[in-house]
């Protein structure tokens, strides 16, 4: 069964912005993930907030394309997603970081690609290291 691949903004903004210091990485790895490449509508926000205006046709691109597809329903998903968020209150926790945590917790092989360290320390189903791809 092929992974999951779960993408956080800090890899998108990498992919689609020249003038992130990830930007190489992300472009290097782009080709070796099998699409589509699922995450949640808050790090979509996140991610077309941190993109501006140049980057925003990208990403509806992908979008639009497939490559990057919405796959997460926080209404069915919210009281965990809370209680992530309680858990790591201290880190903090985005909104847009408890949803893929949660994700992990729900898919079938997960595989979160990010730039984001807090990711070596979250945690899902409380004790299992979180399976991420980072610079």
């Amino acid at each position: 069964m092929a992974r999951t691949v779960l993408v956080d903004s800090g890899f998108i903004v990498a992919l689609l912005s020249r003038d992130d210091a990830h930007c190489q990485w992300a472009v290097a790895q782009a080709p070796q993930l099998g699409h589509p490449w699922v995450t949640c509508e808050a790090v979509l926000s996140e991610s077309f907030h941190l993109l501006g205006k140049p980057g925003q046709p990208k990403l509806a691109a992908l979008l639009q394309r497939g490559v990057v597809t919405p796959g997460f329903d926080l209404g069915d998903e919210l009281q965990p997603v809370l209680d992530l968020m309680d858990k790591y209150a201290n880190v903090p926790m985005s909104l847009a970081d408890a949803c893929l945590v949660r994700m992990t917790e729900t898919l079938a092989d997960p595989l979160v690609i990010t730039t984001d360290a807090d990711f070596r320390v979250y945690r899902r189903h409380s004790r299992q290291v979180i399976p991420c791809l980072m610079p």
